[in-house]
């Protein structure tokens, strides 16, 4: 079997849509092999965008993996949230691969070869995803498609592998995505997509259960009708390979960082990993073979011909959809086996009879989901449908009945919301977007517990092994979180077991499909060497510390051997000092001494027992389950040591107060008191903490490791070789092809012919002629080396009649653009030329220079004109157009140099104010030239005596205290005398 991959190049348009191309499609999918366990860990095709950039990229995208389609939706910035078109401008595309030769397809193009070779084509990859060899999921896939053969590795066990190879081709990759998965994914399965996306190259931000973005999606864009009061909403997701159930609460919460924020909390899960549109498919496929057998028009049996099963089920697709708007419709298929066409109606109650038994499983995922969020549908305000196979009407019918509301909600897309909402929280984890915060708690669908074994005495002496279970993350536990748990009786190196807890919740069916329930074996050694090297202190335990991150995905950090010891506190600080240092903390100044360990906040940490009865173990695990989760329930143990270190210090700030009063006791007194404070002086306890050595043994699905890692990626990385060489080969084939007839057809074309000689033409009719001959013989059998060679030999025999049908074609738009360019650097010096002197802004030499650069122009192209003209037009022209285009750039820089000039240029200053006021025209030409050039100033009101003159102003000074007058002084005519000449001042000035 081999696998898929997808390629996406992008293209900038007002859409903004990015389109697959083929040519770059890198799907293999490898052979599917097994130890004692199939590792199907990278199954399917992880899309890499391309943006139209050169530099890095900050755009995010979010891919939503079906079963049958994958959805595409990209956010970038300047680009709002958008869903991603395929080369056929649809925007979903099946989740189909074909291999075949040399020949790499995948979506529709896969999907055109199923019907003519379906051993080639392969679909519905997801269901058998991180499956052992024996698990239910591989024999029906098998079933289903019995064309594919899946084989055993004896080695490990490997792998369905899907990776997409990063080519850019000018294009810039986006490698951050959030990818959705089912919510039903174990651990494994979610490892497998985890493990995919790293050989693809891609940052995962995050695996989100695509019944999480679904609703992640209704909520944002109905965030103003949130409120503190908590709404209860289903969502109901039929889609071609599953349903889930899921019960979603909305409500606003307060937050540290943001405040009042709405969240969505995860409530309850229920899922049917079978039921869905492809399994009608299949009984309508199963049908319509009939009908063809009933029909009698062949003695073979339809159903084992693999190539009419093909066309059959593709039939049955569409007469699913169209079903689904109409009671009746007929079945077509031209040339079904030996040329034998098909025909036959099919009618709604036909279908709902063949599927009544898969009807009949559609109200269970909701049974499941109100109970695992321990509700009833009287607290479910409505039941939203998503997915494509909820348009089937019977299954609305039967949904609408069990749920017994008055309508079923189809305000949200059904197709696209998954994509929509992942590429929201996409934006929200990235660096480079900032988005309205919304709060998602997703919720652990399977409960995970450690298992540990312990051998305890008996009051006989009798020792017994006894095995302990602790619950890690209850059923419905949000993530992400962190747990702690801490082994108290353990003083050497022991195992400990990661598995899932009770999944009594699933079916019998549900239980074989679901795999290993055991996850992971620790080992830890070095346990015993700590306790030796720390025998003087007591022990704190052995802790064991989990994180389940964003994706749901659980790892074991890190295993710490802890001890506390009692050292004496040093020589206590005075009152001032401690509220000198408190006063510096708060300011950022902090404390001197480094912390040697620092309480977990963000840690909830799992009790083991105490006692030695089972009943007080499991008690004491239910009280551990209650503890609140909460950063509040978290933090109050760190609390309770602050105000008990605030008692202490209470304390000694007392005994320091008493103190300071040495004269009121004896001597003796004194003595006593000393002795009596260095017995109680108080002690201080420090904690210790040593890693201990893990070493994890996978149960359920074996990891890959490094190795077979890198033998993939370079296996995948020659398969995106050949495909390149293959897309380069074809590129070349077609460029040769079109040089010829294109080329064969322009020799007819007049403007070609009045270039060459018949010499010429006769040559070139020739070559491609023979070129021609030898591409119908040996042409499409050859190599790129040879196509390129064929190609660059007829281009180089072409290029001179090429090159002077181009120039022909360039000479008029260029010389009028000259001539233009000449008119207006005529006008423009004319013009300049005619300013007065006084006022000239351009020197002399540049005047001189662009009239020397007009000239030399001009003279330039009058002469070459003239000696293109003696030319023949099969000869070499002399008049080229880069050479005109030249010129012209020459003459427009000069023009703009000049006229950037008197843009920016400062008029210069004037000798003499211009009279501005008309009211005083007549004293003004009464003064003298003498008097003119002084400032008498106005007379005062209490009779002192006029100042005398002072010296002139400049006239830079005259200037500015022009600038600096009142408008309003120059045009009031009724002021007072004083007004008056203080006016007439200012306008001499």
């Amino acid at each position: 079997m081999t696998f898929r991959q997808f390629f996406i190049s992008g293209c900038s348009t007002v859409s903004f849509s990015l389109k697959l191309f083929e040519g770059s499609c890198i799907v293999s999918f490898l052979q599917v092999t097994m130890r004692e366990r199939l590792s199907l860990w990278a199954v399917f095709c992880l899309i890499v965008a391309f943006l139209p950039s050169q530099t890095e990229s900050v755009a995010v995208m979010s891919v939503d993996l079906g079963s049958e389609w994958i959805k595409i939706a990209l956010v970038k910035p300047g680009v709002p949230m958008e869903i991603v078109l395929n080369k056929e401008s649809r925007r979903k595309t099946p989740v189909a691969v074909c291999l075949k030769e040399n020949e790499r397809l995948f979506g529709d193009s896969a999907l055109g070869v199923a019907v003519k070779n379906p051993k080639v084509v392969y679909r519905f990859l997801q269901s058998i995803l991180g499956k052992p060899a024996d698990n239910p999921q591989v024999a029906r896939y098998q079933k289903h498609f019995p064309e594919h053969q899946l084989q055993r590795d004896e080695k490990r066990g490997t792998h369905l592998q899907v990776c997409s190879t990063l080519q850019r081709n000018f294009w810039q990759p986006i490698k951050d995505a959030v990818i959705t998965v089912p919510a039903y994914f174990n651990q494994a399965e979610r490892r497998a997509v985890l493990q995919a996306a790293h050989i693809a190259g891609l940052k995962v931000l995050q695996l989100i259960n695509d019944n999480t973005a679904v609703a992640l999606n209704y909520g944002v864009f109905r965030r103003k009708d949130i409120n503190s009061t908590a709404q209860n909403i289903m969502f109901y997701d039929m889609g071609s390979g599953s349903t889930t159930a899921t019960i979603v609460t909305y409500q606003t919460v307060k937050t540290k960082e943001s405040g009042t924020q709405p969240q969505l909390q995860i409530r309850g899960v229920g899922f049917d990993r079978t039921l869905g549109g492809f399994e009608m498919e299949l009984r309508l496929r199963d049908h319509l073979a009939k009908l063809f057998n009933e029909q009698k028009k062949s003695k073979k049996d339809v159903r084992e011909n693999l190539r009419a099963m093909a066309k059959l089920l593709k039939e049955a697709q569409r007469l699913k959809t169209v079903l689904s708007a109409n009671a009746e419709h007929t079945a077509q298929i031209e040339g079904l086996m030996d040329d034998i066409d098909f025909k036959a109606k099919v009618t709604r109650s036909e279908f709902e009879a063949l599927c009544e038994d898969l009807f009949d499983r559609v109200p269970g995922p909701v049974k499941e989901a109100l109970a695992a969020a321990e509700m009833n549908m009287d607290e479910i305000e409505q039941v939203i449908l998503v997915g494509g196979s909820t348009r089937v009407p019977k299954v609305q019918d039967v949904l609408l009945k069990a749920v017994g509301k008055e309508e079923l909600s189809k305000n949200i897309n059904a197709d696209e919301a998954a994509a929509m909402g992942a590429v929201y929280q996409a934006a929200a984890l990235s660096k480079a977007f900032k988005v309205k915060p919304f709060l998602v708690r997703d919720a652990a669908v399977f409960p995970i517990q450690v298992e540990f074994s312990r051998e305890t005495e008996e009051e006989d002496g009798v020792k017994t092994v006894k095995h302990n279970k602790r619950i890690l993350f209850q059923r419905m536990a949000p993530y992400p979180q962190r747990k702690v748990i801490t082994f108290n009786r353990y003083t050497d190196d022991f195992v400990f077991y990661i598995n899932y807890g009770d999944l009594s919740f699933l079916s019998e069916q549900d239980l074989k499909v679901f795999g290993s329930q055991n996850l992971t074996t620790v080992k830890l050694s070095g346990v015993g060497s700590s306790f030796k090297k720390h025998s003087d202190a007591e022990s704190k335990g052995i802790k064991a510390h989990f994180n389940m991150d964003e994706s749901g995905v659980l790892i074991l950090d890190r295993v710490e051997s802890v001890f506390e010891t009692i050292v004496e506190e040093k020589e206590e600080e005075s009152t001032l000092t401690k509220l000198g240092n408190t006063i510096s903390s708060l300011f950022g100044g902090g404390s001197s001494e480094p912390n040697v360990t620092e309480p977990v906040t963000d840690e909830e940490e799992v009790i083991p027992e105490a006692g030695t009865n089972q009943n007080q173990s499991e008690k004491q695990e239910e009280s551990a389950q209650e503890k609140p989760e909460t950063e509040e329930g978290k933090d109050g143990e760190p609390q309770a040591e602050e105000q008990k270190d605030n008692k202490e210090d209470k304390a000694e700030t007392q005994g320091e107060t008493e103190a300071e009063k040495p004269e009121e006791k004896s001597d003796a007194e004194k003595a006593e008191e000393t002795e009596a404070d260095k017995k109680s002086k108080p002690l201080k306890k420090s904690k210790i903490s040593e890693d201990i050595t893990v070493e994890l043994e996978v149960n359920d699905v074996l990891d890959p490791s490094t190795e077979d890692m890198e033998v993939s990626k370079k296996k995948l990385q020659d398969l995106t070789n050949r495909d390149l060489e293959k897309q380069e080969r074809e590129k070349t084939l077609n460029s040769l092809e079109a040089f010829i007839f294109e080329t064969q057809d322009k020799m007819y074309q007049n403007e070609y012919l009045a270039v060459v000689t018949e010499e010429e033409k006769e040559q070139i009719t020739g070559k491609l002629s023979e070129a021609s001959n030898w591409m119908d013989e040996e042409g499409y059998t050859a190599g790129t080396k040879e196509l390129k060679e064929k190609l660059s030999e007829l281009k180089k025999l072409c290029k001179a009649m090429f090159f002077r049908v181009e120039e022909r074609k360039k000479w008029p738009d260029r010389l009028a653009a000259l001539d233009s360019m000449l008119n207006h650097s005529t006008i423009f010096l004319k013009s300049v030329r005619l300013i007065p002197e006084g006022d000239q802004i351009f020197t002399e030499v540049e005047l001189k220079t662009l009239e020397r650069v007009i000239n030399e122009t001009m003279t330039w192209k009058n002469e070459t004109i003239a000696e293109q003209e003696k030319l023949s037009p099969t000869e070499k022209p002399v008049l080229l157009s880069k050479d005109i285009e030249a010129k012209r750039s020459l003459l427009d820089r000069e023009v703009n140099y000049l006229l950037n000039k008197a843009k920016f240029a400062k008029p210069k200053p004037k000798d003499k104010a211009k009279d501005k006021n008309t009211t005083s025209t007549e004293n003004s030409k009464a003064n003298s030239t003498e008097d003119a050039e002084k400032v008498i100033p106005p007379k005062s009101d209490d009779g002192e005596k006029v100042k005398p003159a002072e010296e002139p102003p400049t006239a830079e000074e005259k200037e500015e205290t022009i600038l600096e007058l009142n408008p309003a002084e120059n045009t009031d005519t009724e002021s007072t005398e004083g007004s008056k000449s203080e006016t007439h001042i200012g306008d001499e000035l």
